[in-house]
C-alpha cells in the first residue's frame, strides 16, 4: 500500500469514527461510486477527500476539482494528500492550478504544497511560478520562510537558468542561503552563463 494512502486512511478513519461508510469507500473499486461522493450533497469532508484521493491515484480526472480545493485547504495533511494524488492524476490542468495557488498572495499561508507540487510536476508553468513566489518571499520580515525554502529547493531540483537571479538574491537571506547555494550548483554549467 502507498505510504501516503496509508497515512490518509489512518487519519480519515479517525475523523470518520470508523463508520461502515468509511469502510465501504475505502474498499470499493467502483469509480462511479467514488465520483458520486464528490458531487452528492451532504457528504462529509473526510468522504470527499477519500474519494478524490482514490480517484486521483487511479488517474480518474473526475477528482481534479476536489483535489485542487483540498490542495488549498487550511489543514496541511489534506494539502499533502491532495498534492500526492494530483501528481499522479496526469491531468494537464494540474500545473496551471498549482501555479495559481502558489502565486496567490491572499493564500500564501497555504502555498507550501502547491510549490512542492510544481517542482514535482516539472511543467512549463513550474519555474515562472516558483520564481514569482520566491521573489515575493524575499521581502524583509516575510513570515513564510517554509514557502520560500520550498521555492529555492524546487528551483534547484528543476535546474533552470532562469532561476539564477532570484537564487542569487535568496543567498542574502540567512535562512535560505545554504539552500540557494545548493540550488545554484544544480544548474548545469552551460546554463549558468
Amino acid at each position: 500500500m502507498d505510504q501516503e494512502l496509508r497515512s490518509l486512511t489512518e487519519r480519515l478513519r479517525q475523523e470518520s469514527g470508523g463508520t461502515p461508510a468509511f469502510d465501504r469507500l475505502g474498499a470499493t473499486r467502483d469509480h462511479a461510486e467514488l465520483a458520486e461522493v464528490l458531487t452528492a450533497p451532504g457528504q462529509p469532508l473526510w468522504a470527499r477527500e477519500l474519494a478524490a484521493f482514490r480517484l486521483g491515484l487511479a488517474g480518474d480526472r473526475r477528482a481534479f476539482e476536489s483535489l485542487v480545493l483540498l490542495l488549498n485547504h487550511r489543514d496541511p495533511p489534506r494539502c499533502a494528500s491532495a498534492a500526492h494524488a494530483l501528481a499522479r492524476l496526469g491531468d494537464p490542468r494540474t500545473a496551471r492550478a498549482a501555479a495559481a495557488l502558489a502565486t496567490n498572495e491572499l493564500r500564501v499561508a497555504y502555498a507550501l504544497h502547491p510549490v512542492r507540487l510544481l517542482a514535482a510536476l516539472r511543467a512549463p508553468e513550474s519555474v515562472p511560478a516558483l520564481i514569482t513566489t520566491l521573489e515575493r518571499r524575499l521581502r524583509p520580515h516575510d513570515p513564510y520562510r517554509k514557502v520560500a525554502l520550498a521555492c529555492v529547493e524546487g528551483l534547484g531540483a528543476l535546474g533552470d537558468a532562469r532561476a539564477r537571479r532570484v537564487l542569487n538574491e535568496a543567498m542574502a537571506h540567512p535562512a535560505l542561503a545554504e539552500a540557494a547555494v545548493r540550488a545554484l550548483a544544480r544548474i548545469p554549467e552551460q546554463q549558468r552563463r
